[in-house]
Order: structure tokens, then C-alpha cells, then sequence
């Protein structure tokens, strides 16, 4: 792997004090480069070479973004609440997506969720098929390949959006990961 681009999306249902409903971070070869969370309402730099370099309007477009995704994440959790028939306690959500670039040219990109600590569904790239780790991710599997347009979106993303987005933010710190 040249170089690897790695979102992880945190949600809870009922956070305790200090720990926000919602979080997402952007990794570029491990090292964490941006980050949202409920309790700040704002997308916001980690490196100095993404403070410095990207685009104006670039911190306004992602905080844009992950409201939506928290958005998202907050109706997911109470959907899956229903699918797995629990009423209270908290519940987390965990997504992890991204892609690789590989030293042969090729992209490698990955999605996978989990609920409570464990597997929950991931996309299958090649094949373009959902894969549910149990019964209450077959309902969700069968819903997203019934309505045909998510897979659509996870492909696209997968092999254009997140490529284009790591080539770019790796030209923002070609510098520093060359030193790594």
C-alpha cells in the first residue's frame, strides 16, 4: 500500500457527560488529519498541512457534510434499535470506509459497520454486493440492494470520490509522509 485514506464514524444513542453523540475522523496513512464531533458542530484540521493547505470553503463544505452524516447516523441507530427489538440502554454505531492505493496503480477501497461492538454489514467491492454479519443485517442488506441506488453510491465512492480525495490530500502533506 503507497498510501491509505481511512474515515472512522462514531455514533451513541445516549452519550454520558463529555463524549459526543456523534465523531468522524479522517486518516492519511494512519495519521489522523480532520475531525468532527456533535459537541464542537465543526469539521476542523489536525495537521498543520491540512490547516494550511486546503481549499477555501473546504472546512465549511465537510462540517456541512458530517452534520448530514450525523444526521444519518442518528436515524440509523434508532432503525437498527428496532431491528434488534431493544427499547433502552445505549447503542453504538461504528463505520469504517475507505480506500487504498496500491503500488501497481490499482485502488482498493473498503466499507464496513458494525452495531454494539460487533460485525453488522460491510460492501463488497468487487461484486458489489452487501455482506450482513447476522439476521438484523439481512433486513438492512436486502432493503439497500433492493433499492439499487446504495450500492451505486458505495461503488462510486469507493472508486472515484475517495481516490480523487486522497490523491489530493496527499499532495497537502506529501512532505510531512515522506518523513514518516
Amino acid at each position: 500500500v503507497l498510501h491509505s485514506l481511512r474515515f472512522l464514524v462514531v455514533a451513541v444513542s445516549d452519550p454520558g457527560p463529555g463524549i459526543p453523540q456523534f465523531m468522524e475522523m479522517g486518516f492519511l496513512d494512519g495519521i489522523p488529519f480532520m475531525s468532527y464531533n456533535s459537541k464542537r458542530g465543526r469539521a476542523e484540521p489536525l495537521t498543520q498541512w491540512m490547516k494550511d493547505r486546503a481549499e477555501p470553503g473546504f472546512w465549511d463544505s465537510q462540517t456541512q457534510i458530517m452534520e448530514w452524516n450525523q444526521h444519518l447516523h442518528a436515524r440509523s441507530l434508532e432503525t437498527l434499535r428496532d431491528q434488534y427489538n431493544q427499547s433502552r440502554g445505549v447503542q453504538t454505531s461504528l463505520r469504517i470506509h475507505g480506500c487504498d492505493l496500491l503500488s501497481d496503480g490499482s485502488i482498493h477501497g473498503s466499507y464496513r459497520r458494525g452495531y454494539n461492538g460487533r460485525d453488522f454489514i460491510s460492501f463488497d467491492l468487487e461484486s458489489g454486493r452487501f455482506i450482513a454479519a447476522n439476521g438484523a443485517a439481512e433486513i438492512t442488506r436486502r432493503r439497500w440492494e433492493h433499492d439499487g441506488t446504495v450500492a451505486e453510491g458505495f461503488t462510486n465512492y469507493l472508486k472515484h470520490e475517495c481516490p480523487e480525495w486522497l490523491q489530493k490530500f496527499v499532495g497537502y502533506g506529501q512532505k510531512e509522509l515522506e518523513r514518516k
